[in-house]
């Protein structure tokens, strides 16, 4: 099982680096990768297991975040309405997007930034997002709000873009034009 350990931190070059495709039919051994990083977003968020494993809980988590620059992603989050979105996903690509933006109110935070960015993340308040899952499976994905902002978050390390890249430095909490506050 992943561990913290595993994680790797900013300002390693990796995370910087834009992830190469997964050839498809994915290996056995990028399904490995791609199913330890669904394990730990799920683990990460049982407070028992995260305690015992000393987990930072996490609701997303990129393979470039254990040193692996391939294009996979893991997102394990609820929406508003309580419904359970868990991706395991191969070269996940947003294919279109909304015009309206959206951010989470209390800021994103990231398991490899060990300190706290404040700021608002602009992001799409809609996105649809074209990837293959671990079956080998090709889906579309629609989403809003909260999923909608995990998927992006990640796609963006898939992209050696970190979350903080998108934070106005001069007035980190300047209303985002356009955009609807996202309440975690």
């Amino acid at each position: 099982m992943l561990t913290m350990e595993d994680i790797i931190r900013d300002g390693h070059p990796t995370l910087r680096t834009v992830a190469k495709e997964v050839p498809l039919p994915a290996s056995e051994e990028d399904k490995k990768i791609l199913k330890d990083l669904l394990e730990y977003v799920i683990s990460s968020q049982n407070p028992e297991i995260a305690s015992e494993k000393g987990l930072r809980p996490g609701i997303g988590l990129a393979a470039p975040q254990i040193n692996v620059p391939k294009r996979m992603l893991a997102v394990h989050v609820t929406d508003e309405k309580d419904n359970l979105h868990s991706y395991a996903l191969f070269n996940p690509k947003i294919i279109s997007h909304s015009v309206e933006k959206a951010y989470l109110a209390s800021g994103e935070g990231c398991l490899s930034v060990d300190e706290s960015i404040p700021g608002f993340v602009p992001r799409y308040a809609r996105v649809t997002v074209k990837a293959t899952t671990l079956d080998g499976e090709e889906v579309q994905l629609r989403l809003k709000g909260l999923p909608a902002i995990v998927i992006q978050h990640e796609i963006d390390h898939l992209n050696g873009v970190m979350f903080y890249d998108h934070i106005n430095k001069d007035a980190p909490f300047e209303p985002v034009e356009n955009s609807i506050a996202i309440e975690r």
